[in-house]
């Protein structure tokens, strides 16, 4: 295939996708503007739901607007052959592959984060302060993005550093060891995120003794959940939002629950909230669902084999010369189409483990008050209630507020 083809698929994908998102998005809008439903009379007032709605308008303005500056960039940087000239500038200061493959990726994330800078500011100190949201510092924000480059930098250089040297060493063969990389990496995330990344930006401090700590124990014992520590994390340090997970394989395991959690809901809520968790650990959602990254990552980089040498892809991409990194970008955008479509179908894949979940823990305990928890988290984080079908269908990993609390009020 020419360059000139494949570089007419390239655009065609990325227009195709913005055209998709912007029609989304409209119908999104559209659809959240319904009248305060039945269900939330007794914890939402006509005043808040207003509120609701221009939230939900005011992020969806300019969630809009980033992403159509997004595409402007991306569109030019394809036409104008940018990619190329950045890789033919670092050619200048570098020849070994590796180092040439890092830096290029080390500008592309520095000047993406420097174009969207001003954006992340304004959604945190404009439109999260305006809501009532932000409880972020300006220093705290600052610390956030350089332990954030400092993680990209360790993790994500490392990932990109042994790619391209399996690349570079074993050809087209590199996938199947590099899938196993992925394998480990992706088993040690799942095993030490709470206990290593979250203490970087967060403080846990174990819950104190007292009757939710008994109420959780007693609860987490009567359905054999093999619960190993109680956290509490200072969420409120950067948002008023709340929420709750739990982390760990195996025996051990670790459950977090936002400060902001603890202030808002009855210690009968609480502890729904957790059995809803425990329900997915029950249900064998996360290994389940971590089997089927596993899956999806052996399959992306099969596909990534069988383009990663090819001249006319670099070509396209505005190179020189045939260039790995180059080739990795223009597959992020080749593999966009199967990545939504297989997004599509773990979002289905989790809304029934959500409808499941929540299931287990009106089982287990009792769907009241996990409706009533539900209620006041959607009603705290001034969420959607009425998301178009479509958007929920494309985008949502959990099923709309509406339908869950008509599944536990039918029990």
């Amino acid at each position: 295939m020419e360059k000139q083809t494949i570089l007419w698929i390239l655009l065609g994908i990325i227009v195709l996708d913005f055209i998709v998102e912007e029609v989304l998005s409209y119908l999104n809008r559209k659809s959240s503007y319904r009248p305060l439903p039945s269900q939330f009379k007794d914890i939402y007032d006509e005043e808040k739901y207003q509120k609701s709605l221009a939230y939900q308008r005011d992020k969806e303005k300019f969630s809009s607007i980033t992403t159509v500056i997004s595409f402007v960039v991306t569109i030019a940087l394809l036409l104008t052959g940018g990619f190329g000239m950045i890789d033919g500038w670092l050619r200048a200061y570098t020849g070994n592959e590796v180092t040439l493959a890092l830096s290029f990726f080390a500008v592309l994330y520095f000047a993406s984060d420097l174009l969207t800078l001003p954006f992340q500011l304004y959604n945190v100190f404009i439109i999260e302060e305006k809501y009532g949201f932000n409880k972020t510092t300006p220093k705290t924000f600052v610390l956030d993005k350089l332990k954030g480059y400092l993680l990209t930098i360790i993790l994500g250089g490392l990932l990109v550093g042994i790619l391209i040297v399996l690349i570079l060493f074993l050809g087209k063969d590199f996938w199947i060891y590099f899938w196993g990389v992925m394998v480990v990496f992706m088993l040690l995330a799942n095993l030490f995120y709470t206990s290593v990344i979250v203490p970087l930006f967060n403080k846990l401090t174990p819950l104190a003794d007292g009757t939710l700590r008994e109420a959780i124990t007693k609860y987490s014992q009567g359905v054999n959940f093999p619960l190993t520590n109680i956290f509490v994390i200072d969420g409120s340090k950067r948002s008023s939002k709340a929420n709750a997970y739990f982390s760990g394989l195996g025996k051990k395991k670790k459950i977090v629950l936002f400060d902001t959690l603890l202030e808002k809901h009855t210690e009968e809520e609480l502890v729904a909230v957790l059995a809803h968790e425990v329900g997915h650990y029950k249900k064998k959602h996360i290994i389940g669902s971590l089997v089927l990254g596993v899956l999806q990552t052996g399959v992306m980089l099969y596909l990534l084999s069988l383009l990663i040498f090819n001249s006319q892809v670099s070509f396209a991409m505005g190179g020189d010369i045939t260039a790995i990194h180059l080739n990795l970008l223009a597959f992020g955008i080749l593999y966009s189409p199967v990545s939504r479509i297989l997004g599509i179908l773990m979002n289905v894949l989790s809304r029934k483990n959500e409808f499941e979940a929540d299931a287990y823990a009106a089982e287990t305990y009792e769907a009241r008050p996990l409706a009533t928890a539900l209620k006041k988290l959607s009603v705290d984080s001034l969420s959607n209630l009425f998301p178009h079908p479509w958007y929920v269908f494309v985008h949502y990993s959990h099923p709309p507020m509406l339908k869950r609390l008509e599944r536990l009020e039918s029990r």
